[in-house]
Parts: structure tokens; C-alpha cells; sequence
């Protein structure tokens, strides 16, 4: 992967924030200010384990001299949030990407409304308090298994009139999800991030209520992703000048790379979004976890990680 972005960063702070979850507050190794970064942002840590993970940033746009990220350590992890709970140190440095975001906030929308599950909290609440600060309509619904399981919810609890929790330990079960979005007046905008079970569900529920206005963040790709095809296809790099003919049963990603082509990648499922790629010709097939569906059908950018070509050729700008 390209590492000639990746910028070092101090670990400053490590704080307990609920049952699982720790925050993780970075600085600039050498002082001074981090680049700047948007609500709804996540930076990728590059592991001593070799892996790397995207984590979203929590903390207030406004501050550029922290990056802050939740991380949960999940009993289903694959290494890395069991490996940043075990071994990350205050004091120690590492490498981060810089910000990226694929889950952008409209701060001009009339309303916003804001819907966050476990630990997809650490977006929502910086979303919502960049909303706060703009003095822009926003309400929140926060769910958990527990209380006790909950970020942040000491202060999200100081502002009740627009803050909803839901903890199925409390309630006996999820949130009604569609009876709390069919409140609200469809030029709100919508968000959510949170397991794969609560964004299917909200993603079913606007459908129904014909919400134009959706935006999502999964942490995981959507189902089992296939970056292979089984048809073969011409890929032609406008940049490089080169040709390339990716056989059946061979990614783009690992075409482009096998060709030596510099470009950004980092989870290898089409989520994270460091691949995405701009598409001057052809039709990509789009596998992507990240693209909203008008922008897949504008057949403008993929992510080459994990998407192909529906047709015999794509060009692509690179």
C-alpha cells in the first residue's frame, strides 16, 4: 500500500469510556497541528501486527491539535481491536492515514437526524456536536445493550430534548427504528452507523417511508464481498499509460498492484474507502460498501479493492 502519506502520531491519552470501549486521543509526534478533518471523518492505525484499521474520529473538528477514536474490543475481532486493547501504550508512536470521509455531514440540510449503535456512536456524536455548534436542527436516538455498554451517554444525557437512548437490556429488545424515523418530514437527512443488523434495518426503513436523504457507515462489508469475477476484462491507466488484462478469478487491486501501480488501499472489502478511484470510461461492478446508490450510478469513481467492470474494458485514472 501507498505509505508515503501516513503521518507519526503520539499516543497522549487512553481513557476507559464504557464496558469494552476505550478512547485513544493522538498528537502530532513533533507538536503542532494535525491536518484538519470533517465530522463523520476516520483515520486508518497502521498496527505493529501489520494490520491496519479504520477508527472514526469523535472528538470536535474545531481541535487541531488531537485525533480522537472509540474503539470497541470486539469478541469477534480479527486482530486488530484486540490488538490495540493489548498493546497499544501512552507514549509510544505509531502511523496514521490521514482523514478521510465517506460519510460526509450536509450542514446546510433543514434537519438532521441521527441514529447510532454501540460503538457507531464515535461519528454520530461528533456529527452531532458539530450540528450543536452550527445551531442546526438535530435529533439523536442512541442505542446499546446496556447502559453500562454505552460511550459517551453522560453526555449525550445532558441534552434530553434532543437525545433519545434506547438499551435493550432496559426495553427487552431493539428500537423501533421505523416508528422513530416516521416522525420527521423527508427533506430531513438521515444517518446511522452501527452493527450490520441496525444499518439493514434503518436502510429497509427509509426505503419505506421514501426517505431521499440517507447516508450510512458500516464497519464491515454488507455481506460476503468477492472481489474476483469471473469474467476477464481490459483495464487501460490513463495516467501510467498502461494496459492491463485482468484475467477471471484475479482483483483489480491485486492486478494493479502486480503491475506496480502506486495507489491507496487498506481494508481490502470496500469500506473503508481509500481505494476509491475516479472511472473516466465503462461501467465498474460496483461491491462496494461505501458508494450511495446515485453514486454508483454515475459510474464516476469505485473502490478497486472489491469492484470490477460489467462490460470487456474500464479507464480508469491512474
Amino acid at each position: 500500500m501507498n505509505t508515503s502519506s501516513l503521518i507519526p502520531v503520539l499516543i497522549h491519552t487512553i481513557r476507559h469510556e464504557a464496558k469494552g470501549i476505550i478512547s485513544i486521543e493522538f498528537r502530532a509526534a513533533e507538536g503542532g497541528e494535525l491536518p484538519p478533518f470533517e465530522a463523520g471523518s476516520h483515520i486508518d492505525l497502521h498496527l505493529d501486527n501489520g494490520l491496519v484499521r479504520s477508527y472514526s474520529l469523535w472528538n470536535s473538528p474545531n481541535e487541531r491539535n488531537r485525533y480522537v477514536v472509540g474503539v470497541l474490543n470486539d469478541k469477534n475481532s480479527r486482530g486488530g481491536s484486540k490488538f490495540v486493547h493489548e498493546n497499544l501504550r501512552v507514549g509510544t508512536i505509531i502511523k496514521i492515514s490521514l482523514p478521510r470521509n465517506n460519510f460526509k455531514l450536509d450542514e446546510i440540510a433543514p434537519k438532521s437526524v441521527l441514529v447510532a449503535g454501540g460503538i457507531g456512536v464515535t461519528p454520530i456524536y461528533c456529527m452531532f456536536n458539530r450540528l450543536r455548534d452550527l445551531g442546526k436542527p438535530v435529533e439523536m436516538l442512541y442505542c446499546a445493550r446496556s447502559k453500562a455498554e454505552a460511550a459517551f451517554s453522560e453526555e449525550l444525557l445532558g441534552h434530553e430534548a434532543m437525545v433519545t437512548t434506547h438499551f435493550d437490556e432496559d426495553k427487552g429488545g431493539p428500537p423501533d427504528l421505523k416508528g422513530f424515523l416516521a416522525q420527521h418530514s423527508a427533506d430531513t437527512h438521515f444517518y446511522c452507523c452501527g452493527p450490520t443488523p441496525m444499518l439493514n434495518a434503518f436502510e429497509a426503513a427509509c426505503a419505506e417511508l421514501n426517505f431521499p436523504n440517507v447516508h450510512v457507515e458500516r464497519f464491515a462489508a454488507a455481506g460476503e464481498v468477492e472481489a474476483a469475477q469471473d469474467s476477464a476484462y481490459r483495464v487501460e491507466l490513463k495516467r501510467s499509460k498502461k494496459t492491463l488484462d485482468i484475467p477471471a478469478g484475479k482483483s483489480l487491486l491485486d492486478a494493479l498492484l502486480d503491475a506496480g501501480v502506486d495507489c491507496d488501499y487498506s481494508c481490502r472489502e470496500g469500506v473503508c474507502g481509500a481505494c476509491e478511484t475516479s472511472v473516466i470510461e465503462g461501467e465498474p461492478e460496483h461491491r462496494d460498501s461505501v458508494l450511495t446508490e446515485r453514486e454508483r450510478a454515475s459510474n464516476k469513481t469505485m473502490m478497486v479493492c472489491v469492484s470490477g467492470c460489467k462490460g470487456k474494458s474500464l479507464v480508469l485514472d491512474l
